[in-house]
């Protein structure tokens, strides 16, 4: 065993070592035996141990201790996955982790695709657990928190009208988005032509999509040519 072969080593190391003192120094006869008396002790000490360990080996062996591989395979099989559905389990966490991320919404599509996540078995393995269940869900309720604090609510004055409001650079800087206010606002807005001082609206966030619609038209508008 290579325990066995380092102690004997260690052993022969220090035999060596007193020869050499002995050879330098001149030990007397008496000073030689006590040396060679004290190493027959370690001598005796790293056999002792070697046998303890030689014991502790074949004690683990006779435990028949599965091998990682198996144990992996094992959990495999109690969620009913097969290392491609893990693998591809494993990649849906990572490119729906990335879109929660980099907030691509709608966030209520996420949070479905989540959801999708944590029905899955495989969800329960622990590499997935903490990461699904906690983790992302976690991000997704910071992303409502933020979303929410970006709502503000907008006085009317004289001379307003909703493309006049939704250009503004404090909310969306953009007219063509005036639909969201409306939508966000029919409670208080009977016709989107007529509003007046002193109502108070909801300005909401723009979702990712909704400002890509309304940053495409801006885009594209051509003023009628001045004749």
């Amino acid at each position: 065993m290579k325990i066995s072969k380092y102690l004997i080593s260690m052993f022969t190391l220090l035999l060596f070592i007193s020869s050499a003192a002995f050879a330098q120094e001149k030990l007397t006869r008496e000073q030689y035996t006590a040396q060679w008396d004290s190493l027959t002790i370690v001598k005796a000490s790293l056999l002792q141990q070697d046998s303890v360990l030689q014991a502790d080996i074949a004690n683990l062996k006779s435990k028949n201790i599965q091998s990682y591989d198996d144990c992996i395979k094992e959990l495999y099989a109690m969620v009913g996955a097969t290392q491609a559905d893990v693998d591809n389990f494993r990649n849906a966490v990572t490119e729906l982790d990335g879109k929660i991320s980099r907030k691509e919404g709608p966030r209520a599509d996420r949070q479905k695709d989540l959801d999708a996540l944590k029905a899955n078995k495989i969800s329960a393995l622990p590499e997935f657990f903490d990461k699904v269940h906690n983790q992302m869900q976690a991000e997704l309720d910071a992303w409502v928190s933020v979303e929410a604090a970006k709502e503000m609510n907008y006085t009317v004055v004289k001379g307003d009208c909703l493309w006049k409001i939704a250009k503004k650079p404090a909310y969306y800087g953009n007219g063509f988005a005036w639909p969201v206010i409306y939508k966000a606002n029919r409670d208080e807005i009977k016709n989107p032509n007529l509003i007046y001082p002193k109502q108070i609206f909801k300005i909401p966030n723009l979702t990712e999509e909704e400002k890509a619609k309304y940053d495409k038209l801006k885009e594209n508008y051509k003023p009628a040519p001045v004749k």
